[in-house]
């Protein structure tokens, strides 16, 4: 090619140097030719016209779709639609590009240039996608390294080519086969599938999620449920895709069984144990647990192997699942039951202790979170202590007494205030100290 000699070069050079000589020849035999530039013409008509018709109807379409800041039904569909208004040109630049087409066809029994800029006006349309209109970051790492180098080559009429050589191209794992293209081909397949499997576990997790009406558990187990059942198919979608035949995968299903009951016997415990608990509901996510190796928190997430507990120094505790069936776990949140507490205080020997649980009662019976039920506030007599007379008040609320809620420490105050409004002294120690003997004489 150009008198330059190939000769003991590459099989990969030689094959691109032959595709360079041949699309320099056809460059050539179109700048040669009438119909080429007829064709030429009639691609610039093609695309002045789309960007008229783009002109007049974009504004239009704006008007139509734009929903503002409205929320009714429609108000999602509409923005999304609107989202994909950057199309607009090239679409109608490819639309009337192949009406021009089936015209020069009629006449000169030809139409490769205006094909080729069909081709390139698709490109546009892709590259304006990818870079306009998708905003997801996996999506939008897809469509720059995939779809854009599929679009050039289906543009530059290489794609059949390409698809050729990588079918001619195969894999051999065990008795499993494949060819290069069934690879490719399930890599940008496996990746949409498994981004729409997110997509559509974030949207069923976020509907089941808002089903008040069903309990916690239930919803955590709907939600796993619905997790496996879409990745699932999405698996067996992608095997299909590729085309692996299954029954090959029965010595990996063998594999997979034999580590289960060795290895990974212990991640198949807790397995079931999670769903074990789902299914019975005695821990959920937002309930506090004690286990019975001191572990305590708040259940901010289950997962299929642990359950994560937040305590309230916002540490994270990962607490396999099979913890909670095999040992004794206290919940002090379960079926939102009440929880009692104690505040223990003292007041004088001077004091008329008979006046004291009236006025504590009353004033912790007034806080907004102290309950009626199961039991009103108690304020009991304990014991005659050194210093003073002690007393313990009892008392239930919905909640946990740490964290966000301060309950002991509140209702504290609430003591003190009142035992300060009616003249009671809280005590403070005395001690007597007995010198046997003179006293010292003190040297100054």
């Amino acid at each position: 090619m150009f008198g330059i000699d190939l000769s003991g070069q590459p099989e990969i050079v030689v094959q691109v140097a032959g595709y360079i000589e041949a699309g320099w020849e056809l460059a050539a035999s179109w700048l040669l030719s009438p119909a080429a530039w007829s064709q030429f013409g009639l691609l610039v008509v093609a695309y002045f016209a789309a960007l008229m018709v783009t002109r007049k109807l974009r504004p239009l379409l704006v008007r139509v779709l734009d929903p503002g800041d409205s929320t009714h039904l429609l108000a999602t569909p509409r923005r999304f639609v609107m989202g994909f208004l950057p199309l607009l040109l090239p679409l109608m630049a490819y639309v009337f590009t192949g009406i021009g087409e089936s015209i020069v066809r009629s006449l000169f029994d030809s139409g490769a240039v205006i094909a080729f800029g069909k081709r390139v006006f698709l490109f546009l349309a892709v590259r304006a996608l990818v870079r306009d209109i998708i905003t997801d970051s996996f999506l939008k790492l897809i469509g720059k390294y995939v779809f854009l180098p599929i679009a050039g080559l289906y543009a530059l009429g290489m794609l059949d080519v390409a698809q050729t050589q990588l079918s001619a191209m195969t894999v051999q794992l065990g008795n499993i086969s494949f060819s290069v293209m069934a690879l490719v081909r399930g890599l940008i397949a496996g990746a949409l599938l498994f981004w729409l499997g997110r997509w559509s576990n974030e949207q069923s997790t976020n509907f089941i999620s808002k089903q008040e009406e069903m309990r916690p558990s239930i919803r955590q187990l709907a939600v796993k449920s619905v997790e496996f059942i879409i990745f699932g198919v999405a698996f067996l979608l992608l095997m299909n895709i590729m085309g692996i035949n299954l029954s090959a995968l029965a010595v990996l299903g063998g594999a997979i069984g034999v580590g289960l009951g060795f290895g990974l016997q212990k991640i198949a415990s807790n397995f079931i144990s999670g769903v074990i608990l789902l299914v019975e509901g005695q821990a959920t996510v937002g309930d506090y647990v004690e286990l019975d190796g001191g572990e305590a928190g708040t259940i901010v997430r289950m997962t299929a192997r642990a359950a994560i507990l937040e305590t309230f120094d916002g540490r994270w505790i990962v607490v396999p699942n099979e913890d909670f069936i095999t040992t004794r776990v206290v919940n002090y949140s379960d079926s939102g039951s009440a929880n009692r507490y104690e505040a223990p205080f003292s007041v004088s020997y001077d004091t008329d202790i008979n006046i004291v649980p009236d006025i504590i009662n009353a004033a912790v019976a007034a806080h907004p979170d102290v309950l009626n039920e199961p039991y009103p506030a108690d304020c009991e007599l304990v014991g005659f202590g050194d210093s003073g007379i002690d007393f313990t008040v009892e008392f239930w609320v919905n909640g946990i007494d740490d964290g966000q809620h301060k309950y002991k420490s509140q209702v504290l105050f609430i003591v003190w205030n009142a035992l300060k409004d009616n003249g009671i002294q809280i005590p403070y120690p005395h001690r007597v100290v007995e010198f046997k003997g003179a006293m010292p004489k003190i040297e100054t």
